[in-house]
Order: C-alpha cells, then structure tokens, then sequence
C-alpha cells in the first residue's frame, strides 16, 4: 500500500499494558516488540503458566480464575496498570474490549487508551444506539426496535408487525453471545431469559434488542481505521458466513460474493456510520448481505468498537499491520494513506481451531493438550495461543489459535488451507479441525454456495471422527508405525497411566448407563458449570426435554433427555461445577 511520506513523531507509548490473554495478547506483544514498546501482560489465577506470558516483558496477577475476578474486573485491571508504570492499555477483543466505562478509567487514570473513544464505544457499541446512529447517517438497517426489549411480551409484538422468526440479541455484546432466533411465539418467553442471562454472564449487562432474522443472507463486515484527526476510510470486506451459534469459523477477504461496486457501497456506508458516531481507531462495520435477482442489498447490524478476531485476513490482502496503526493512532499521529491508496492483493481465508467438537455439536471441549504441531510453508500464517503442556480452561474462550492461509487467487488460498490442515495436528481434546478439512474439500466451499444457515442447517457432521472430548490430564498420545506387507502406516494409540494396568475411563460424554435395568443417568457431555436445573424430582419427561443448562467456554448448552420417563434423582444443582462424565440426572421408565 503507497504511503505519504510523514516524519514519525516522538513516541508516546513505551510501556503497553494487554488487558487480555491468549492469542490476542501474543499478537499485540508481537506488534509491541515491532514498535520498541514494552508488552505488559496480566494473569489470573489459573492461568499462571499462560502461553501468552512467554512473550510480555513484564507480568502482574490481576485476581482469580473467574472473569469477574480477573479480566472483566476494572478496578483491579487499573491498579495494576497504575502499579505496572503503564502509558498505555489495549484491551485486546472479547472481555473489557468494547466497555466505555473501561476506557473512560483507563484515560481518567492518567493512561492512554488504545481504541476508539469512550463516547463512541458507547454510541456504536450499544447496538440499539448504533441503530440511530447509522438512520441518521442514511445507512440501511434491518427493521428492529431503538431501545431495550422489557420482556417478552415485546418479541410477540414485534413478530406480529414484522413476521417471524426474530432475532433477540444482546445490546452490549457480540460473538453469537446472547444472541436467539424464536421462530414462533410459543419460545419468546424461554429465548428472552436465556439470552438475558447469557448476556449477563458474558458481558455484564443483560439488555437485549429485537430485529428481523433473514433466513439464508451472508454475513459481510467492512474493517474501518480512523485517526483523532478525522481522517478514515475502509479497508474492504471480510465473508463471515460460516458460523455455528451465530460465531464465526472460517473467514476471508475479500468475499468471494461482492463486487467492486457493492463494496464501495458498503465501504462508503461504513465509513458515513463511524463520523457520525465520531468514531476512530479501529473497527469493523458488520452487514447482513442479501442476493436477490435484481441487486445485492445489504443492511447495517453494528459496529464492533475493537479489534476482530479475523483481523489478519485483512492484514494479508491489504498489507498492514492493524495493531501497530491502532498503537500510532492512540500516540496521536494521523493516517499516513488515504483511501485512494487502499488496495487489495490476493485472497487470504482464516480457519478458527477452537477446542469443540463439531461432530458433537461443537461442544466444548476444555482439557490439556497433549500434542501441538503447526503447519508451515508459503502462505502460511498461524496466531496461536497455545503450545503442547497448555491446559484450555472452562473458564474462558475456546479458541486455541487461528490458521491464515494466503494466495495470488481464492483457488490458491484454498488449496494451501488443505494442505496446512493436513500438517496441522493438536491432540488431546477434540478440535474444529475436522470441520476445517470437510469444508476445505467441499465443492460448495470452492464455488462458493453458502450462507449463515449452512453449517448447522445443511451439513451432516455426525459423519466427523468425534475428539476425545478432553482427555484426563493423564492420557498420552503414542505414535507406532508399523508394517504391514512390505507398507509402512502410522498408529496413534491412546495410553493411560497404571502400574501394568490401563486406568479405569470416564463414562463418555453424554453416555447413559443402566440402573438395575429400570433407570438412566444423563452424564455431563463437558466440564462446566451448572446454570440452571429445568425440571424437579419426580417430574415427568418426554424424549428431547431440555433437564438442565450447563454453562463451559462461555457458552450455554442446554442438556436434554433420550427418553421418556420420571426424573428418580437430579444429581447436581445450581452453581455446582461438574467434570466431564458427570453425573446429572437419573431418569426411570414412566409409571
């Protein structure tokens, strides 16, 4: 990319503080070390021995293990800056990241901060408000309600003006977090407190807002970066159709979908939505992408105030580094490129390794692991977060690292993601691998025939090898190779611990054991926490009945019965942390 000649002023920033963990600290403690700056880096209980402390130049404990204890905690994340002798703080993506009473301490603590405004984060961060902002801005939205829904009377209404389904979402959130489709009347009530509590639970604040869900669109964002000076512009689009949950998991840049002129046209739309909101820094404007006969329309849905996980793909295609322009434009300095010099080489595609598993419904699937090799070569980009010995706690994100493949034409970039997925190899709790390489082998993927529908409405991914589903920490892969006729193959085998004996296995996730002949037992298909128990002792049930809510990775997954029957015992309650194989409830054959 051409950029104007621009004498660099002194530096403002020479201690950064990281108010974040895993692979985004590493990448901003990687740009630090670019810049001079010194990377602080802060830990919590659990995560004392971190991949992510490797590479700060300094550590602080910040609290315990849980996020409100540590990393949502900010009070405690301000002493330490203060304490740490920090210019600086970048809160990274997820957590503190879009909070603007977070970036509002930072900045009344005598700090920088690294990110858009505090009256920004709030005009653009709260979606309702963004809403308003961009209808002032003359961007198109979909139709969806301007303040907080009170309840779910408000989700009857709004279906009934505007048609189902409709989308509840949280207002100060993102990441599929939150966030549910009610497709009929009869759920308003269950998806409105569900989504409340996990908004809650996620981000601090349990406001949620209505909108029209479209069946079937593609989901396209547009990266923006602004300075203080008023100068911004965009840097393309990124194709983020393939989710699950409404979270993202494989990504590229640009779309394979939009044309020159449709990306303007967003691009334009994007950049009039942040000067309205008086918005720099860096951000991505996110639009739900319809394609009808005539012309693609696209509607604005919000703008995430931060950094994206898929940055790099942006990166690649646009040849710059987000990170370091958001450090020079919290130092004050002023965009050295307009849009005219913007330009898009090649095609880059992001695959998102988290520790789930898609044959099971992408459970979580927190637990140690106990093998980690990356792949390499031309084209090959990996933002890890862990190592071989990294144990992915239940506490936070699942994500283990994210692989970023490049190439002259999509059809290269493609052929080098099935190649980097063959090398990859992560061993001991199950993976989104094989989910990447059914897709990297698809014709549909190649010719690009998806929406945000397709991975949980079109494909079969029970035909995917299940993972170990966090294997105890003392299983071991063991690696044979053997002969066979003259031909050489190479065996995993799973080793267990004993003195000359194989240590007894847990009950497999979800696995239901006979009691006496006459009773089942529901097992915990993960490690987690129990949010809420559904059903009481006695009770009957019937075939797919949800019993329980069991929160891991923060996500809430709802546990359901095989079979009809009693419930003779609930085994846990709520607030109780149960392991993999738990077990849950015991149900007995109806009376």
């Amino acid at each position: 990319m051409p950029k104007r000649r621009t004498r660099r002023p002194k530096p403002k920033i020479a201690r950064l503080l990281v108010a974040n963990r895993g692979e985004i600290a590493v990448r901003i403690f990687r740009a630090c070390r670019d810049l001079g700056i010194s990377g602080l880096a802060i830990y919590s209980e659990i995560d004392r021995d971190a991949f992510h402390l490797g590479f700060a130049d300094e550590a602080f404990y910040v609290g315990d293990t849980p996020p409100s204890e540590s990393y949502l905690n900010i009070g405690r994340i301000i002493d330490v800056a203060v304490r740490a002798r920090a210019d600086a703080v970048h809160p990274g993506y997820g957590f503190l990241a879009e909070n603007p009473d977070f970036a509002q301490a930072v900045m009344d603590a005598g700090l920088i901060w690294v990110g858009p405004p505090p009256g920004a984060v709030r005009a653009m961060g709260d979606k309702v408000s963004a809403r308003r902002v961009a209808d002032e801005a003359g961007v198109p939205t979909v139709p969806g309600t301007k303040q907080p829904a009170s309840g779910p009377e408000e989700i009857l209404a709004f279906g009934a003006e505007h048609g189902w389904p409709v989308a509840v979402k949280a207002i100060h959130g993102g990441g599929g977090r939150g966030f549910r489709v009610v497709r009929t009347a009869a759920d308003a009530a269950t998806a409105f407190e569900s989504a409340g509590r996990e908004a809650g639970l996620s981000f601090g604040n349990k406001d949620l807002y209505l909108e029209r869900y479209l069946d079937q669109p593609r989901h396209v964002e547009i990266q923006v970066l602004g300075d203080a000076h008023g100068n911004i512009v965009h840097l393309g689009e990124r194709e983020c159709s393939l989710q699950r949950r409404h979270q993202k998991l494989i990504e590229e840049c640009p779309s394979p979908v939009v044309d020159p002129a449709t990306r303007a046209a967003m691009g334009a739309a994007a950049v009039k939505a942040c000067k309205r909101a008086g918005y720099y820094s860096a951000g991505t404007a996110e639009f739900l992408l319809e394609q009808t006969a005539e012309e693609p329309r696209f509607y604005f849905l919000e703008l995430n105030t931060r950094l994206q996980v898929e940055h790099p793909v942006t990166e690649i295609v646009c040849g710059l580094d987000l990170v370091k322009a958001m450090i020079r434009v919290a130092e004050g300095e002023p965009l050295p490129f307009t849009q005219d010099d913007v330009t898009m080489r090649g095609h880059a595609i992001e695959c998102r390794i988290n520790a789930e598993d898609p044959a099971r419904g992408f459970l979580p699937s927190p637990g140690l692991l106990t093998e980690y090799r990356e792949p390499g070569g031309p084209g090959i980009r990996v933002d890890a977060g862990a190592r071989a010995g990294t144990r992915i706690p239940e506490f936070y994100d699942s994500l283990i690292a994210k692989l970023i493949c490049y190439g002259a034409s999509r059809e290269e970039a493609i052929g080098r993601m099935r190649r980097a997925l063959d090398e990859y190899r992560v061993e001991g709790v199950a993976t989104t691998l094989p989910f990447h390489r059914l897709v990297a082998a698809a014709g549909w993927f190649a010719e690009a025939r998806f929406s945000t529908s397709t991975v949980e409405a079109e494909l079969d991914l029970t035909v995917l090898p299940p993972g170990p589903a966090g294997q105890p920490g003392d299983a071991r892969a063991r690696d044979v190779v053997v002969e066979l006729s003259g031909k050489r193959f190479e065996v995993r085998l799973w080793e267990r611990a004993g003195p000359g004996r194989a240590k007894p296995v847990q009950p497999g996730p979800g696995t239901r054991h006979s009691h006496t002949g006459i009773a089942e037992t529901i097992t915990a298909p993960m490690q987690g926490t129990i949010l809420r128990t559904l059903v009481e002792e006695g009770q009957s049930v019937a075939v797919g009945e949800p019993v329980l809510v069991l929160e891991a990775m923060k996500m809430e997954n709802v546990i359901v019965t095989q079979r009809d029957g009693i419930v003779r015992s609930m085994k846990v309650a709520a607030g109780d942390s149960v392991q993999l194989g738990a077990a849950l409830v015991e149900i007995g054959p109806p009376d």
